[in-house]
């Protein structure tokens, strides 16, 4: 496998490694394919597809790079669309120019938590009450960046079939750490208890009474209602692979071995069809109810081929083949297997601290002297450590950075439970809320 492949790498001769090397350079790019199918009933979900999303480095169209994302909305559509329209430059805003692929690759997990606590931040400062679930892929060559907060969810299907979740779901139901979490912040996480009855539905934050522990906007529900996304990101095999992107009207009712099944071998937009309709034939349009489905294909292969490997079989693959730290990005051709999946990072911690902390020499690469999150230029003296213990923290990195300005070091503290949140809604009006979409 590829931690295997990358042990046996260090005592293969040079000539092999310069071999090697060639053969990853001359490694063709992807062809992005993708499709879309949505079914109505609230208007509350966008979506984001650009094929051709901008350039890692300017004017030179070989370092373009694809987004494709789901903006799931409930308690009204403000939120939805105002991450569509904010957060990719927002991210793009977070990440300092002049950077390798490599190390542009490894800053975008950094670079996403940034501006998903931007675009939530500003969406307050206009007083939206909505809120939205953000899918958000970006797709470089072979690798697959996914940062999310809510329930819609993604899965990636290799070419030999098997199965990996890309995405987290952030449902109280479905995640006992999280529930844990805005708990020891001062919320309580249970079901509706309608009195002289049983408690009923699913578990609720109150107050507020919302489904989800993290989310972009949701001003009124209170500050442990996050918007710190879980990122995930893979790397291809040039066997290329499936992805699916949907919003909970599609989980609610298939599994992902249903969607994947019920789309297999048709090409990206008929699949998505196909997947949408499926859902919604049991029970009717619940729901408003998004598919997108992206290929990444070898060049000239219009169409996936079903998996043959495993004879169409599914497998659940939780245990990503994980990078050796220190290991370049570019695949090891002769040592690999041909149709691995490589982790590259996965973290879903909810803590900034450890969020926007990379293993490269910050200092050097990011502006000390701007906010980590807004990029607000900072006075001398200005910023505030994002480290508990600064001091300590310069001993070992050599510098007390990030830093943060003022409001978004007060967003830092109030999500991580560290201060009272402004709103002081009781439980009793988290009724007006029951509206609202988990």
């Amino acid at each position: 496998m590829a931690m295997a492949a990358a042990e046996a790498s260090l005592t293969v001769p040079l000539g092999v490694l310069l071999r090697r090397e060639v053969t990853s350079e001359r490694m063709e790019r992807p062809d992005v394919l993708c499709g879309e199918a949505a079914r109505s009933r609230k208007g509350e979900d966008f979506t984001l597809l650009l094929a051709d999303a901008g350039h890692r480095v300017a004017g030179d169209p070989s370092t373009s790079f694809s987004v494709f994302a789901l903006f799931d909305g409930h308690n009204g559509s403000g939120a939805a669309i105002y991450a569509k329209n904010n957060l990719l430059n927002n991210v793009l805003r977070a990440t300092p120019s002049g950077l390798s692929r490599d190390e542009w690759l490894a800053v975008l997990p950094r670079s996403l938590v940034a501006a998903f606590v931007k675009t939530d931040k500003e969406l307050q400062a206009v007083a939206e009450t909505s809120g939205t679930t953000v899918t958000f892929v970006i797709i470089d060559e072979w690798v697959v960046t996914v940062a999310s907060v809510g329930d819609s969810r993604c899965i990636l299907e290799s070419a030999d079939g098997s199965l990996y979740h890309l995405s987290a779901d952030h449902r109280f139901d479905s995640n006992r750490d999280e529930v844990e979490r805005v708990t020891a912040c001062g919320s309580k996480v249970g079901q509706l208890n309608v009195v002289g009855g049983p408690e009923v539905g699913p578990l609720r934050c109150w107050p507020g009474g919302l489904c989800l522990s993290r989310s972009i906007g949701d001003i009124d529900v209170g500050e442990w209602i996050i918007p710190v996304p879980h990122v995930k990101q893979v790397k291809l095999s040039n066997a290329g692979g499936r992805i699916i992107i949907a919003s909970d009207g599609v989980w609610d009712d298939l599994t992902f071995e249903m969607a994947l099944e019920c789309s297999r071998g048709y090409p990206s937009d008929i699949a998505a069809n196909r997947i949408v309709n499926e859902a919604i034939q049991p029970r009717g349009l619940r729901d408003d109810t998004t598919c997108i489905v992206v290929d990444i294909l070898p060049p000239e292969k219009r169409v996936p081929s079903p998996p043959t490997k495993w004879q169409g079989k599914i497998v659940l693959n939780k245990m990503f083949c994980r990078k050796l730290p220190n290991a370049s990005f570019k695949i090891d051709r002769e040592y690999a297997e041909p149709d691995v999946v490589e982790e590259l990072f996965e973290d879903g911690s909810a803590m900034l601290s450890r969020r926007l902390t990379t293993g490269y020499a910050l200092q050097h690469m990011f502006e000390p002297s701007s906010c980590a999150v807004c990029q607000l230029r900072l006075a001398p003296g200005q910023g505030i450590s994002i480290h508990a213990n600064p001091l300590q923290h310069e001993k070992m990195q050599g510098w007390k950075g990030p830093f943060l300005c003022r409001s978004c070091h007060e967003k830092k503290e109030a999500m991580e439970g560290k201060r009272r949140p402004r709103d002081s809604s009781t439980t009793a009006d988290a009724f007006s809320h029951m509206r609202r979409r988990a």
